[in-house]
């Protein structure tokens, strides 16, 4: 991604580290993430014009902790250190950091420097998210504390004529209540950015991007309807028109009614589409699987299978697109990251595949910056506020063994909480939300007789980056209405739970 206005994230391995490329994003200027091994390089090579170090879960002066080079602060380049980035900063260039007596994690009231550019417009005392066990305590030779709590005599600190300025807690979180005035404050009164990252103008660059790796060549897409194969595929169709060809793999796990909205969506806008009927086979591969994670790799590697098979069909075929966007990217275990869940379309393709490359040009993106993109290349509302789907559909909501009519049970319950959802004028508010039919079945009472049916889960998750999220309070009667109809219309159903756990420690799926 070509950017004049480029700012790279150098990771040290903290939970927030993606998290503060989004808060950069929304302030419209684009920014790349790479390891602190990698970072001197990259910087050299693509010349940001500002660098913002992580947080991270060492300590400065462990043996094994990471490091960087001095050479870093000595380029005239602007950089803001976060939490461990601020200890490795002040380690780095002659400061001290040691272990605190007394340690600050959450809201945290702390007195700032409104005199300092990054505290510009804000109030003297700010409630900021603290998270650390050590702290600077000696700041080093040029620079001065802007900022400090009752607890931590450094709580921000800054050598105005280097550029260079840090924070112990983190800015990039919500509970810091001005953390994001705070960021744009470097961003723009220090870095000098004017915000030229917008989704017209990453559209424009992805389009003469995929044209470039294309070349006479031609494209396979994964459809599935969601929102990012969607925009994926409007996208590419831009860039290369009829040299994309768009497979809709109907695995039959999708939700009601779904296969056929995404054929009449796409089978007449002008790409080429082929609707594939695989539900039997993915059923029979799925047969007997309980597990999460094989239930993922099957559906995946079937997905390639399909997608090889159809290749075939329609002659040479050169590259294999997908709708991947970064959040897949990071939660699939990207670098040292823990590998959270997989994702059927992250991480490469089997050896035997027979593409020359993948096109994803989605991987940058967070999901609301997808959305954003589908809006600015003309697709319907209909398409790009479709609630996220993953990859496996259906077979992660439902617990345990997968059969035709648990799906066909969960289908219909599913149907009921987002109509009942969009009724009540919450369909945009909620970021998520779905049913799970889990695999615990309970004594209930219909009528006159003792039944021993399915408990079906439902989830509502609001979230500015799904990256973390908090559960949807959805009003009690809605919860009612959506709880008596499902009951009633649906078999084998006999007991509703609404899951109130926020991501983490839970996941935003089930499985």
């Amino acid at each position: 991604m070509e950017s004049k206005e480029l700012v790279i994230v150098v990771d040290f391995g903290g939970q927030y580290n993606q998290l503060i490329a989004r808060r950069v994003r929304e302030n419209h200027v684009y920014c790349e993430v790479y390891p602190y091994d990698k970072a001197l390089a990259k910087i050299k090579e693509l010349q940001p014009i500002g660098i913002i170090f992580t947080g991270g879960p060492n300590s400065v002066y462990e043996e094994k902790a990471p490091r960087i080079e001095k050479e870093i602060f000595e380029l005239g380049i602007p950089v803001l250190g976060l939490c461990y980035g601020m200890q490795i900063m002040a380690h780095t260039l002659g400061g001290s950091v040691k272990s605190a007596d007394h340690r600050e994690f959450g809201k945290t009231p702390t007195i700032v420097d409104t005199n300092s550019v990054l505290f510009k417009g804000l109030s003297k005392e700010e409630i900021v998210w603290m998270s650390h066990v050590d702290y600077v305590a000696s700041v080093p030779e040029g620079f001065t504390v802007i900022a400090h709590t009752d607890n931590c005599p450094v709580a921000a600190m800054q050598n105005v004529d280097r550029k260079l300025y840090a924070m112990q807690y983190h800015p990039e979180v919500l509970h810091t209540e001005h953390g994001k005035e705070m960021l744009h404050n470097f961003l723009y009164g220090v870095c000098g950015c004017t915000g030229s990252w917008t989704m017209a103008n990453y559209a424009k660059t992805a389009i003469a991007s995929i044209r470039k790796t294309v070349g006479t060549g031609k494209v396979v897409l994964a459809l599935s309807g969601g929102v990012d194969s969607s925009v994926a595929a409007a996208l590419i169709s831009k860039a290369i028109g009829s040299q994309l060809t768009c497979i809709f793999v109907d695995h039959g796990l999708m939700r009601k009614n779904e296969g056929d909205e995404v054929e009449a969506a796409f089978k007449d806008s002008g790409m080429n589409f082929i609707r594939v009927d695989a539900a039997d086979r993915f059923l029979g591969k799925l047969a007997g699987v309980s597990e999460p994670e094989k239930k993922r790799k099957i559906i995946g590697e079937e997905f390639i299978r399909v997608f090889e098979e159809e290749g075939r069909k329609i002659g040479s075929v050169d590259f294999l697109a997908q709708g991947t966007i970064y959040p897949d990217v990071i939660e699939s275990g990207a670098g040292d990251a823990a590998v959270i869940k997989s994702h059927h379309n992250v991480g490469g393709l089997p050896a035997v595949v027979d593409f020359k490359g993948l096109i994803e040009p989605l991987r940058n993106l967070f999901k609301d910056e997808v959305r954003e993109l589908g809006a600015e290349l003309g697709l319907a509302n209909y398409l790009v506020w479709r609630q996220p789907f993953p990859g496996p559909g259906l077979a992660i909501r439902v617990m345990g063994e997968i059969t035709k009519e648990k799906l066909d049970i969960l289908r219909d319950a599913d149907a009921i909480f987002r109509q009942e959802i969009a009724n009540a004028g919450l369909d945009r508010s909620i970021n998520q939300y779905f049913a799970v039919l889990t695999s615990t079945q309970t004594v209930g009472v219909m009528g006159d007789f003792r039944t021993y049916d399915y408990t079906l889960a439902l989830r509502g998750v609001t979230t500015t980056d799904f990256m973390t999220a908090d559960w949807a309070r959805i009003p009690y009667d809605v919860l009612d209405t959506i709880s008596s109809r499902i009951v009633n219309e649906v078999d084998h159903i006999n007991r509703i739970v609404y899951d109130i756990t926020s991501k983490p420690p839970a996941t935003i799926e089930w499985e």
